[in-house]
């Protein structure tokens, strides 16, 4: 069996059972966020075709979109040389990755003088997500 054809695993071990995923828009490029994923989240990612994170702050599985609609649908994945690293290229349905409603995560640059918003928001989380 040749390299190519072997079966690779990550190794959730190193980060205490979960490993940082980056996902990263397919037909731009553009990094849109960072989560993490447990085996759990890992195999119904791998089945569905959707990415599912694991939710440090409600510890339970993140189906990504389940309340804004904002789902991403995988491209391909891959993962870094060492196994505890993985990088999901996605379709970004709805627009926004963030939950602050933002294309991207990765809305706020910091500069010298402090930071500026250098995205656009796409939707008001006030709305999508009802709070009050």
């Amino acid at each position: 069996m040749n390299e190519s054809q072997q079966t690779i695993y990550p190794n959730f071990e190193k980060c205490g059972g979960l490993l940082p995923v980056v996902a990263q828009d397919d037909a731009t490029g553009d990094v849109l966020m960072m989560a993490y994923m447990n085996e759990e989240a890992w195999q119904e990612t791998l089945s569905t075709g959707r990415a599912v994170y694991f939710s440090r702050s409600r510890n339970k599985l993140w189906r990504k979109g389940e309340e804004s609609g904002n789902v991403q649908l995988v491209k391909s994945i891959f993962l870094d040389c060492d196994e505890d690293t993985a990088l999901i290229r996605v379709e970004q349905i709805g627009g926004a990755a963030c939950h602050e409603g933002y294309k991207s995560c990765f809305f706020r640059q910091i500069t010298p003088t402090g930071h500026r918003i250098v995205g656009d928001r796409v939707f008001d989380p006030q709305v999508v997500y009802k709070k009050k």
